[in-house]
Protein backbone atom coordinates (compact mmCIF):
# COMPACT_ATOMS: atom_id res chain seq x y z
CA UNK A 1 0.00 0.00 0.00
CA UNK A 2 1.37 3.08 -0.80
CA UNK A 3 1.10 6.37 0.85
CA UNK A 4 -0.06 9.27 0.13
CA UNK A 5 0.81 13.12 1.24
CA UNK A 6 -3.12 13.03 2.64
CA UNK A 7 -2.18 9.93 4.67
CA UNK A 8 0.90 11.26 5.77
CA UNK A 9 -0.78 14.95 6.96
CA UNK A 10 -3.37 12.64 8.74
CA UNK A 11 -0.79 10.65 10.71
CA UNK A 12 0.92 13.53 11.55
CA UNK A 13 -2.03 15.62 12.82
CA UNK A 14 -2.91 12.34 14.70
CA UNK A 15 0.08 11.98 16.40
CA UNK A 16 1.60 15.84 17.45
CA UNK A 17 4.24 14.20 19.10
CA UNK A 18 6.06 12.23 16.43
CA UNK A 19 8.70 15.24 16.09
CA UNK A 20 9.51 14.95 19.57
CA UNK A 21 10.26 11.08 19.37
CA UNK A 22 12.08 12.20 16.54
CA UNK A 23 13.37 15.79 16.79
CA UNK A 24 16.79 14.28 14.27
CA UNK A 25 14.66 14.22 11.58
CA UNK A 26 13.29 18.14 12.03
CA UNK A 27 17.35 18.97 12.48
CA UNK A 28 17.93 17.19 9.03
CA UNK A 29 14.86 18.79 7.15
CA UNK A 30 16.11 21.25 4.17
CA UNK A 31 13.88 23.84 2.45
CA UNK A 32 14.02 26.18 -0.19
CA UNK A 33 14.82 30.10 0.63
CA UNK A 34 11.95 31.80 -0.92
CA UNK A 35 14.94 34.77 -0.72
CA UNK A 36 17.39 33.28 -3.00
CA UNK A 37 18.38 29.65 -4.71
CA UNK A 38 19.49 28.40 -1.01
CA UNK A 39 18.45 25.34 1.07
CA UNK A 40 17.96 26.27 5.10
CA UNK A 41 16.83 24.14 7.82
CA UNK A 42 13.17 24.10 8.74
CA UNK A 43 14.27 26.41 11.90
CA UNK A 44 15.41 29.01 9.86
CA UNK A 45 12.39 28.56 7.17
CA UNK A 46 10.41 29.52 9.79
CA UNK A 47 12.27 32.42 11.14
CA UNK A 48 12.22 33.87 7.32
CA UNK A 49 8.26 33.33 7.66
CA UNK A 50 8.04 34.72 10.75
CA UNK A 51 10.14 38.31 9.41
CA UNK A 52 7.53 38.52 6.41
CA UNK A 53 4.65 38.11 8.23
CA UNK A 54 6.78 41.07 10.45
CA UNK A 55 7.25 43.24 7.65
CA UNK A 56 3.82 42.66 6.29
CA UNK A 57 2.70 44.09 9.26
CA UNK A 58 4.54 46.81 9.85
CA UNK A 59 3.76 48.08 6.25
CA UNK A 60 -0.02 47.83 7.46
CA UNK A 61 0.68 49.79 10.60
CA UNK A 62 2.53 51.84 8.99
CA UNK A 63 -0.26 53.09 6.34
CA UNK A 64 -2.88 53.06 9.29
CA UNK A 65 -1.05 55.61 10.83
CA UNK A 66 0.02 57.40 7.30
CA UNK A 67 -3.98 57.26 7.05
CA UNK A 68 -4.62 58.17 10.66
CA UNK A 69 -2.59 61.46 10.63
CA UNK A 70 -4.35 62.11 6.38
CA UNK A 71 -7.64 61.78 8.51
CA UNK A 72 -6.58 64.34 11.30
CA UNK A 73 -5.47 66.69 8.78
CA UNK A 74 -8.50 66.80 7.22
CA UNK A 75 -10.47 66.83 10.33
CA UNK A 76 -9.01 70.28 10.91
CA UNK A 77 -9.01 71.50 7.56
CA UNK A 78 -13.19 70.65 7.98
CA UNK A 79 -13.38 72.51 11.07
CA UNK A 80 -11.31 75.44 10.28
CA UNK A 81 -13.65 75.62 7.18
CA UNK A 82 -16.49 75.46 9.76
CA UNK A 83 -15.57 78.28 11.86
CA UNK A 84 -15.08 80.67 9.26
CA UNK A 85 -18.64 80.43 8.32
CA UNK A 86 -19.61 80.92 11.58
CA UNK A 87 -17.92 83.83 11.99
CA UNK A 88 -19.19 85.24 9.01
CA UNK A 89 -21.64 87.87 10.44
CA UNK A 90 -23.35 89.02 6.99
CA UNK A 91 -25.54 86.34 5.22
CA UNK A 92 -25.14 87.98 1.95
CA UNK A 93 -21.74 87.40 2.12
CA UNK A 94 -21.89 84.22 3.53
CA UNK A 95 -22.05 81.78 0.31
CA UNK A 96 -18.75 84.25 -0.71
CA UNK A 97 -16.96 83.00 2.19
CA UNK A 98 -17.83 79.24 1.87
CA UNK A 99 -16.34 79.33 -1.25
CA UNK A 100 -13.13 80.87 -0.75
CA UNK A 101 -12.33 79.20 2.77
CA UNK A 102 -13.48 75.52 1.18
CA UNK A 103 -10.58 76.66 -1.73
CA UNK A 104 -8.20 77.64 0.91
CA UNK A 105 -8.65 74.72 3.40
CA UNK A 106 -8.96 71.67 0.89
CA UNK A 107 -6.78 73.01 -2.45
CA UNK A 108 -9.50 73.48 -4.65
CA UNK A 109 -9.01 75.60 -7.77
CA UNK A 110 -11.93 75.79 -8.80
CA UNK A 111 -15.39 76.13 -6.81
CA UNK A 112 -18.58 78.07 -7.41
CA UNK A 113 -22.27 78.05 -6.07
CA UNK A 114 -25.66 78.97 -7.07
CA UNK A 115 -28.90 79.38 -5.37
CA UNK A 116 -32.53 79.42 -5.65
CA UNK A 117 -36.09 80.11 -3.84
CA UNK A 118 -33.86 83.30 -2.12
CA UNK A 119 -35.18 85.48 0.34
CA UNK A 120 -35.98 88.66 -1.29
CA UNK A 121 -32.97 90.48 0.04
CA UNK A 122 -30.43 88.28 -1.26
CA UNK A 123 -32.15 87.86 -5.38
CA UNK A 124 -29.65 90.53 -6.50
CA UNK A 125 -26.37 88.89 -5.34
CA UNK A 126 -24.07 86.91 -8.05
CA UNK A 127 -24.54 83.40 -6.45
CA UNK A 128 -28.26 84.14 -7.02
CA UNK A 129 -27.95 84.36 -11.22
CA UNK A 130 -30.81 82.71 -12.87
CA UNK A 131 -30.22 79.09 -13.42
CA UNK A 132 -32.92 78.33 -15.90
CA UNK A 133 -34.78 75.02 -15.13
CA UNK A 134 -32.42 72.38 -16.05
CA UNK A 135 -30.11 73.00 -12.88
CA UNK A 136 -32.35 72.18 -10.24
CA UNK A 137 -33.89 69.49 -12.27
CA UNK A 138 -30.13 68.01 -12.13
CA UNK A 139 -29.69 69.36 -8.36
CA UNK A 140 -33.18 67.42 -7.20
CA UNK A 141 -31.54 64.36 -9.06
CA UNK A 142 -28.35 63.80 -6.85
CA UNK A 143 -29.32 61.96 -4.04
CA UNK A 144 -25.38 61.64 -3.50
CA UNK A 145 -22.31 63.68 -4.79
CA UNK A 146 -21.70 63.60 -8.40
CA UNK A 147 -18.21 62.98 -9.11
CA UNK A 148 -16.40 62.23 -12.50
CA UNK A 149 -14.93 63.76 -15.81
CA UNK A 150 -16.75 67.38 -17.40
CA UNK A 151 -19.69 65.49 -19.07
CA UNK A 152 -20.20 69.59 -20.55
CA UNK A 153 -22.23 70.27 -17.54
CA UNK A 154 -23.58 73.56 -17.81
CA UNK A 155 -22.50 74.24 -14.24
CA UNK A 156 -19.06 74.36 -15.17
CA UNK A 157 -19.48 77.39 -16.53
CA UNK A 158 -19.46 78.98 -13.33
CA UNK A 159 -16.15 78.10 -12.38
CA UNK A 160 -14.68 80.75 -14.38
CA UNK A 161 -13.40 81.60 -17.77
CA UNK A 162 -10.61 79.89 -17.98
CA UNK A 163 -9.95 76.09 -19.22
CA UNK A 164 -13.14 74.00 -18.48
CA UNK A 165 -12.24 71.26 -15.70
CA UNK A 166 -11.14 67.99 -16.42
CA UNK A 167 -13.08 66.65 -13.39
CA UNK A 168 -15.78 67.56 -11.15
CA UNK A 169 -17.70 67.45 -8.16
CA UNK A 170 -21.56 68.48 -7.76
CA UNK A 171 -23.20 68.99 -4.22
CA UNK A 172 -26.87 69.39 -4.26
CA UNK A 173 -28.10 71.62 -1.43
CA UNK A 174 -31.21 70.95 0.52
CA UNK A 175 -32.52 71.17 4.52
CA UNK A 176 -32.97 67.38 4.49
CA UNK A 177 -32.47 64.28 2.21
CA UNK A 178 -35.73 64.46 1.14
CA UNK A 179 -36.58 68.01 0.44
CA UNK A 180 -36.07 69.83 -2.38
CA UNK A 181 -32.28 71.26 -3.31
CA UNK A 182 -32.36 74.96 -2.97
CA UNK A 183 -28.81 75.37 -4.45
CA UNK A 184 -26.05 73.60 -6.34
CA UNK A 185 -22.23 73.29 -5.16
CA UNK A 186 -19.45 73.00 -7.89
CA UNK A 187 -16.27 71.74 -7.56
CA UNK A 188 -13.32 71.75 -10.46
CA UNK A 189 -9.42 70.78 -11.05
CA UNK A 190 -7.59 70.67 -14.25
CA UNK A 191 -6.65 66.68 -13.15
CA UNK A 192 -8.95 63.92 -14.15
CA UNK A 193 -8.37 61.77 -11.17
CA UNK A 194 -9.65 64.59 -8.53
CA UNK A 195 -12.84 63.69 -8.95
CA UNK A 196 -13.83 60.20 -10.15
CA UNK A 197 -16.69 57.81 -10.37
CA UNK A 198 -15.62 55.06 -8.22
CA UNK A 199 -13.87 57.25 -5.06
CA UNK A 200 -16.35 57.61 -1.77
CA UNK A 201 -18.29 60.20 -2.07
CA UNK A 202 -19.11 60.24 2.38
CA UNK A 203 -17.06 63.42 2.80
CA UNK A 204 -18.32 65.67 0.24
CA UNK A 205 -21.80 64.25 1.34
CA UNK A 206 -20.87 65.58 4.88
CA UNK A 207 -19.85 69.02 3.11
CA UNK A 208 -22.84 69.39 1.40
CA UNK A 209 -24.69 68.59 4.87
CA UNK A 210 -22.68 71.55 6.46
CA UNK A 211 -22.87 73.66 3.57
CA UNK A 212 -26.74 73.31 3.27
CA UNK A 213 -27.63 73.88 6.93
CA UNK A 214 -25.57 77.42 6.65
CA UNK A 215 -27.04 78.88 4.10
CA UNK A 216 -30.80 77.54 5.12
CA UNK A 217 -31.01 81.14 6.56
CA UNK A 218 -31.13 83.06 2.59
CA UNK A 219 -34.18 80.75 1.47
CA UNK A 220 -37.67 81.30 1.80
CA UNK A 221 -38.89 79.07 4.59
CA UNK A 222 -35.89 78.26 5.51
Amino acid sequence: MQLTEQDLAAYLAEHPDFFERHAELLAGVQLQSPHGNRAVSLQERQIEMLRDKMRVLEHRLADMMRNAAENEAISGRLLDWVRAMLREADPAALPHTLVREMQQQFQLPQAALRLWNLLPAYTTQDYAADVGTDIPVLANSLSQPYCGANAGFEAARWLGAGAPPQSMAMIALRETDEAPAFGLLVLGSPHADRFTADMGTEFLTRIGHLASAGLQRLVRGG
